[in-house]
């Protein structure tokens, strides 16, 4: 008989030592990635920043603002080799729990409409879509809208 072991999951805040990896992730998986100084300037605001890790590799990643009685997501990022596998979910559920934790009634975030996994995991959580933001993003040709969902806490 063999043992299948559980992967050993850790979900917690990020520090300034994790920036390494998580731009690592973060220029693996996006054409146009937030740079090392918007991570760092989160961390200095104090937004709610925190890490997936699976057996103490960093596979994830999230970013919270808290503003009075809202959150906002600003990134939710999976490694590539570790998408579809519910880190996301998991990582968004616990980003739903600490704006709750900080007093937030309700959280919004932007998608763009080509990000078809982010839509279908927003939606499964809940998420309903309240706006659309034009030309948000950048893209290989040009700009992209984002779609902007929202859930009550």
């Amino acid at each position: 008989m063999s043992a299948i072991l559980k992967p050993k999951l850790e979900m917690r805040p990020m520090i300034e030592a994790d920036l390494p990896a998580v731009m690592a992730i973060e220029s693996d998986i996006y054409a146009f990635p937030w740079t090392q100084g918007n991570f760092r300037d989160s961390l200095a605001a104090d937004y709610g920043c925190s890490i997936c890790a699976c057996n103490g590799e960093l596979i994830g990643y999230a970013v919270l603002m808290l503003a009075a009685d809202e959150a906002h997501l600003l990134n939710l990022s999976i490694a590539a080799a570790r998408q579809r596998q519910g880190y996301g979910s998991l990582l968004l559920q616990r980003q739903c729990e600490l704006a709750r934790g900080r007093g937030a009634r309700l959280i919004f975030l932007e998608v763009r409409p080509s990000n078809f996994a982010g839509l279908r995991l927003y939606e499964r959580h809940g998420f309903q879509r309240v706006g659309l933001r034009r030309d948000y993003y950048p893209a290989p040709h040009g700009r992209e809208d984002a779609l902007i969902f929202s859930l009550p806490l």
